[in-house]
C-alpha cells in the first residue's frame, strides 16, 4: 500500500515553501499527517470528545493560523488545545486560554469581540494574526522537539509571506519563543548569538538579513489556565504586552479612557 503523501515526515518541508499566499499556505496546513503521535492524538480526542461538547463535529485536523494575510503583529502559542481548536478548527477558540487571549486583544482594540467560541461565531481581528509552531493538539499540551521541528517549515513560511507587514511578534510562552528564534531566521531575520533568552516583557529587535524593516520580537507568559489562575500572568500584564507590541507595529490601540480607534 502507498503511504499518503501527507503523511511523509517531509510533507511540511516540502509543502510550505511553494504556498504563495496565506490562504494557500493555511489549506496546505490542514492536510497534514506527518507526525504519527498527533494524528493518533488529535484524532482520538475527536472520537472520545467531552460530555460538555456531545454531539460537536470536531475539526481533528492541523489548526492554520487566524487573522489578516498583511497583519503588522504576530502572535505566536504553542499548540492547539485538545478540546479547543483541535474542536473548533480556529487557533485559541473555545478553550479558557483563548478567551484569556482575545479578552485582551479587544481591550485593545485590536478584536471585533471578547470572546472566541467558534469558526463562525464574528470574531475579526484588526491588523494581528494568531499562530502555532505546532498545529496539532499534543498529548498533555507537549509537543516533542522532532513535531516541533517538522512542523517548523509551515511558520517559517508564514512569516516570509507576512514578511512586506509583520513589525511585531509576540512568543506566548518559552516554547514558542525558542520555536520562533529558527523560523524568523529562515524567513530573513538575523538571529543574534547568544540567543535571546525568554522572559515576559523580554525584548529583542531583530534585523533584515536584507536591509528591509526589523522585526520586533517581545516575551510574554502563556495563557495557560496554570499561569492565569495562579496569576503569574494577569489580564493586565498581558494587555500591556499586546498593546506595547501593537504600537510598535504601529497599530492603533484603545487608549487609557477605554476608547477605541475608528474601525472600518
Amino acid at each position: 500500500m502507498r503511504q499518503d503523501p501527507a503523511e511523509s515526515p517531509d510533507f511540511p518541508a516540502r509543502r510550505a515553501p511553494g504556498a504563495h499566499t496565506v490562504a494557500v499556505l493555511d489549506e496546505r496546513v490542514t492536510h497534514c499527517r506527518a507526525c504519527p503521535r498527533l494524528v493518533a492524538w488529535r484524532e482520538q480526542v475527536a472520537r472520545e470528545g467531552r460530555r460538555a461538547y456531545a454531539g460537536w463535529d470536531y475539526w481533528a485536523r492541523p489548526v492554520p493560523g487566524f487573522g489578516p494575510d498583511d497583519a503588522a503583529l504576530l502572535v505566536v502559542g504553542l499548540a492547539p488545545a485538545a478540546h479547543g481548536g483541535n474542536r473548533t478548527g480556529r487557533m485559541f477558540t473555545g478553550d479558557r486560554s483563548g478567551d484569556v487571549l482575545y479578552a485582551a486583544l479587544h481591550r485593545a482594540g485590536l478584536a471585533s469581540q471578547a470572546e472566541a467560541s467558534a469558526r463562525d461565531d464574528g470574531l475579526t481581528l484588526y491588523g494581528v494574526r494568531v499562530t502555532a509552531p505546532v498545529h496539532c493538539a499534543p498529548p498533555a499540551n507537549r509537543p516533542t522537539p522532532g513535531e516541533r521541528d517538522t512542523c517548523r517549515p509551515w511558520l517559517a513560511r508564514e512569516l516570509a509571506l507576512l514578511r512586506p507587514t509583520v513589525r511585531a511578534v509576540v512568543a506566548l510562552g518559552a516554547f514558542g519563543w525558542q520555536a520562533l528564534l529558527p523560523a524568523v531566521a529562515a524567513a530573513g531575520w538575523a538571529v543574534p548569538r547568544p540567543r535571546p533568552v525568554f522572559g515576559h516583557g523580554a525584548r529583542v529587535t531583530l534585523a533584515a538579513t536584507d536591509g528591509g524593516p526589523p522585526l520586533e520580537l517581545f516575551g510574554c507568559y502563556h495563557v495557560s489556565q496554570r499561569n492565569t489562575f495562579t496569576g503569574l500572568l494577569t489580564p493586565a500584564m498581558l494587555t500591556e504586552v499586546l498593546t506595547t507590541a501593537a504600537r510598535t507595529a504601529g497599530l492603533p490601540v484603545r487608549d487609557d479612557t477605554g476608547s477605541g480607534p475608528h474601525r472600518r
